[in-house]
């Protein structure tokens, strides 16, 4: 039976309503300072804590249900004997449901200029406490920490005057969920140095769940992070189209990824699977676009497209003529929107402004634990590169040298990229040896390779890419170098008269 109600919440949604039935179904509701408040005004009977307890609320609310007839109320086994008596001897009354939800420290922490001082306020002690001890005694009490859960609640105890222990377990785990996400918040919050520390936590919170995940019978869900400050697919905003997919949202995170990295001119990228099919740069944003579409338009079929500028009215309209899933862009000019709408199946995704990576971990899950490693951040600019060979490469291919080593760097390995006036010609990806990634990007570009610019996101381990890349009239290589036959590739790119610089930097992609 239901017969106490212990309330404090920071987020009063449904509040009122739901005090108000509990008063009817005859429970008694006790309350804290602006919990009780609230519902005084409304007219809801309430007992205060300290009028429970004999002791005031003190040193700014920091302590006002640390009290042993609060945590003793819930956390008494009502089946033992022991834990009753105790109860009698000391007035303790039993508490039989709790109500709480948390200061708003994700919200707090977000403002601008927030000072740590008002962190560290914005975290709650007492609640996390009355959240556990309910959650631990979960078969005597009541735990609610969502008010989504208002409704079903006073529905069991109309029905039955009570909670089913299904009901009760449910609850428990999802108190359980919360208290350990919003610890994950401060502690990551408060990780100035960003290390990698001993006991790694991290909260999510749920967006939605799609219909389904990488294939038809795996369940899936979409989670984001409580911190997130940049341009990222959580915060993107879908203005047509249903829900996206499981691979919709993997692709679509790939795609922005990648335009994101290209900003000193328009660009458009294409993606399948994860990869690029087509990635261009041009003067203008409709120029960029068709190229990198029509660089391999067969891939592109079902794909996903990614823009860094405005989707133009002219985009739109070569877009209803193919098969896209999804487009990305900063923003749709009015004209596109009016387009995009006669194909109401394509999900358009508003970016808003695009800006630079900003998270500091990629997380990865394998059997039995997690990777975790720094992002990927690194830029490379002209003076990075080192030529390594007796000819050098003209202006005119350092650019394309640039930007086909931007586009590697998002290809899954192994991978091989061939580059033209900012195009990519043919891409090479996940083979499971260099040369074979070599001979797929020559073979998908057959004729087009010649004066092409050919970046391999790793070291040549051997000469024999060199030789058959040699064979097709491919202009200039960039590549990490490091390898320890080096000088053999070196001195087959010399022996063939192909300009090749050095990275320095490797740029796997698994």
């Amino acid at each position: 039976m239901i017969k106490r109600a212990l309330i404090s919440v920071s987020n009063k949604t449904g509040l009122v309503l739901f005090c108000q039935q509990l008063n009817k179904l005859g429970v008694e509701i006790v309350s804290t300072g602006g919990t009780a408040a609230k519902l005084a005004e409304q007219g809801v009977p309430v007992k205060t804590v300290d009028e429970l307890t004999g002791w005031p609320e003190m040193m700014d609310g920091r302590v006002k249900t640390l009290h042993p007839k609060i945590h003793g109320g819930i956390l008494a086994r009502r089946d033992n004997p022991k834990h009753v008596a105790s109860m009698q001897e000391h007035n303790i009354q039993p508490i039989d449901l709790v109500v709480v939800n948390l200061y708003p420290f994700a919200a707090t922490v977000q403002k601008p200029n927030v000072t740590e001082i008002e962190a560290i306020e914005n975290i709650d002690i007492g609640g996390p406490a009355l959240i556990r001890a309910a959650a631990k005694n979960f078969k005597f009490v009541g735990i609610v920490v969502d008010p989504a859960d208002y409704d079903n609640i006073i529905k069991e105890l109309i029905e039955q005057k009570d909670l089913s222990s299904a009901t009760r377990a449910r609850l428990m785990q999802k108190a359980f969920a919360h208290t350990a996400y919003y610890d994950s918040m401060i502690s990551n919050y408060f990780n100035k140095a960003h290390e990698f520390i001993s006991e790694l936590t991290f909260g999510y919170k749920k967006i939605f769940e799609p219909r389904y995940g990488e294939n038809p019978h795996q369940k899936a869900a979409f989670y984001k992070e409580p911190f997130v400050k940049e341009t990222s697919i959580t915060e993107a905003k879908i203005i047509q189209g249903k829900e996206l997919s499981y691979n919709n949202i993997m692709d679509a995170d790939a795609t922005l990824r990648m335009v994101r990295d290209f900003t000193n001119q328009p660009t458009a990228v294409v993606v399948k699977h994860s990869n690029p099919c087509g990635i261009a740069q041009a003067n203008d944003i409709n120029t960029a676009f068709k190229r990198a579409y029509e660089a391999d338009s067969l891939s592109a079929f079902g794909g996903i497209v990614g823009l860094n500028e405005i989707c133009t009215k002219e985009i739109a309209e070569y877009l209803n003529k193919v098969f896209v899933e999804v487009v990305l862009a900063p923003d749709y000019e009015p004209g596109a929107l009016e387009l995009f709408a006669k194909k109401p199946k394509v999900r358009l995704l508003k970016l808003g402004t695009l800006t630079p990576v900003q998270h500091l971990w990629e997380v990865r899950q394998i059997a039995g634990g997690l990777l975790v490693q720094e992002t990927n951040k690194h830029q490379l600019v002209r003076s990075d590169m080192k030529v390594v060979t007796t000819t050098a490469p003209s202006e005119e291919q350092l650019a394309d040298l640039l930007f086909a080593w931007k586009v590697a760097k998002h290809v899954k390995s192994n991978s091989v990229v061939l580059v033209k006036d900012l195009l990519t010609v043919s891409i090479g990806m996940g083979q499971t040896s260099r040369v074979d990634a070599v001979k797929q990007a020559l073979w998908k570009a057959g004729e087009k390779a010649k004066g092409t610019i050919l970046a391999s996101e790793a070291y040549f381990p051997f000469r024999d890419s060199i030789d058959e890349i040699a064979k097709t009239g491919v202009g200039a290589i960039i590549q990490p170098g490091g390898s320890i036959k080096d000088n053999i590739v070196i001195e087959a790119a010399n022996e063939h008269k192909i300009p090749m610089v050095f990275t320095g930097v490797r740029a796997f992609l698994h």
